[in-house]
């Protein structure tokens, strides 16, 4: 099942369910207005709107044109962002370009912060640049959007409170982070909004390519027209089984949580990057010299997930750096 949320209806949206080739929708609020209603009374609002997906499915509906425009972050706010750093060759290479050491327990102890979540972007809106010399950076990731989840859920029990998967461009400002993070206090003016793909979809949507608690499907990561990432999201070191048994050691969630993997990042330099920082400590290990520039106004980025069929997982997101007035 393939949901989506409308920016019209207030500051939460409309719910909608999408047909799975992403062309068409249906709207769903006879079941439930906003999709953090329909996590709020999961067990009655998923066998009612994946009745409605099955009957768009058919042919039932002839469904709304779908324009990407339209659409909202899944969730426009959220309780809780929570977002992991599970990729281990990210944590390394980010880690080394800011001349930081790696935590001791690196390969046991998932590094987990959590960011700002009551303003996130659409798919499609722009990219606020502020600073040149802030180093405005994405960064392509996978996310679960989690049900009511009890405190001290074992990794081998999280699989249920999982509800959802989308993609996320975690921003971020990379010359700002060596400060904060001197402070012993973990980001917060370093990690700007993120914006979310304009689809979550149900784990079953995702076939075999969910397994082992994580999604074995490519990011894809388009800067500029140029294809610069297409990396393996199933090579996480730490599943969401085990971020969810990290982040629930000391406190519940409540629906709606999103939970990231961070980075999508792959050892194989054919795999490509999923962020300018990877890149650019890549130059500077080869060649002296850190060459790619941050983001500027008038960039482009686009990230998708590809299934093996072709068919664009999650929706497109596609968005444009523009000068914050």
């Amino acid at each position: 099942m393939k949901l989506g949320t409308l920016r019209q209806g207030g500051r939460d949206g409309t719910l909608v369910v999408v047909r799975k080739d992403g062309k068409v929708y249906v709207p769903a609020t006879d079941i439930a207005p906003t999709l953090q209603a329909a996590l709020d009374q999961w067990r009655t609002a998923a066998p009612r709107l994946v009745e409605l997906a099955g009957r768009l499915e058919r042919g039932e509906f002839d469904g709304q044109p779908l324009v990407a425009e339209d659409f909202a972050s899944p969730l426009p706010r959220a309780y809780e962002w929570l977002d992991g750093s599970a990729f281990l060759n990210h944590v390394r290479l980010v880690r080394k370009a800011r001349g930081a050491d790696l935590p001791p327990n690196l390969l046991v102890d998932p590094l987990v912060y959590q960011g700002g979540s009551g303003a996130m972007l659409a798919p499609t809106d722009p990219i606020p640049f502020q600073q040149d010399d802030w180093g405005l950076d994405f960064e392509s990731e996978i996310c679960a959007i989690l049900g009511d989840t009890p405190m001290g859920v074992p990794t081998a029990d999280a699989a249920p409170y999982i509800r959802l998967f989308c993609l996320a461009n975690d921003v971020t400002l990379r010359n700002l982070v060596p400060a904060e993070l001197a402070k012993n206090f973990g980001f917060l003016q370093s990690k700007p909004a993120t914006a979310f793909s304009p689809f979550a979809v149900t784990p079953d949507e995702l076939g075999d390519a969910w397994r082992a608690g994580r999604v074995h499907q490519n990011v894809r990561t388009i800067h500029n027209g140029v294809l610069v990432g297409n990396c393996d999201a199933g090579q996480m070191h730490f599943s969401f089984f085990d971020l969810i048994a990290h982040i629930t050691r000391t406190r519940r969630l409540t629906a709606g949580t999103i939970l990231g993997s961070g980075t999508v990042s792959n050892a194989e330099r054919t795999r490509g990057v999923s962020c300018l920082a990877e890149r650019r400590i890549l130059e500077l290990l080869e060649t002296g010299e850190a060459r790619t520039p941050y983001l500027k106004p008038g960039d482009r980025v686009q990230i998708q997930a590809l299934n093996d069929a072709g068919e664009d997982v999650f929706g497109t997101i596609d968005q444009k750096v523009a000068v914050v007035v």
